[in-house]
């Protein structure tokens, strides 16, 4: 499965400025997302973190992550229509910068779950070179919710 930026943003509640998804290239429910995020030169922190070299904090590059996650966890029949939050980083490894002109693919893999909460493995990849690897909680709403 594919979703295109407006589906995704369908799915969840991150709007610009804090938005970093570009699109889903694959997604299998309740198991793995490949996303897309496209780095900038216009996007202001990608100046504004080392003026002059134009690299994409490592912090939003978790945070893109995180959105993936979100689409892949809102995506499993059990927590349709439901928000899914991160509820921490248990691991994090930053291995290389990620630049303007850098398309970043978002790789995130289901590890466990259980009731409303579970853990997730990521991958930032950049021209098939791993940038980033992370491993995060992520918590679901009890409750549906309307939107």
């Amino acid at each position: 499965m594919q979703l295109t930026s407006q589906e995704i943003q369908e799915l969840i509640p991150n709007r610009f400025p804090i938005f970093y998804m570009d699109g889903v290239k694959e997604l299998i429910a309740g198991e793995s997302i490949t996303a897309i995020k496209n780095v900038t030169a216009d996007e202001s922190f990608v100046n504004g973190f080392r003026p002059g070299e134009y690299v994409m904090p490592p912090a939003l590059i978790v945070e893109s992550l995180a959105q993936a996650a979100s689409i892949l966890i809102l995506k499993s029949p059990a927590f349709a229509h439901k928000t899914a939050y991160l509820g921490g980083i248990s691991k994090a490894e930053f291995l290389q910068d990620v630049h303007a002109s850098d398309q970043v693919e978002l790789k995130v893999k289901m590890k466990k779950q259980r009731d409303n909460m579970g853990v997730v493995s990521c991958e930032a990849v950049v021209n098939e070179v791993v940038v980033l690897t992370a491993e995060l909680m992520f918590i679901v709403e009890p409750e549906e919710t309307v939107r």
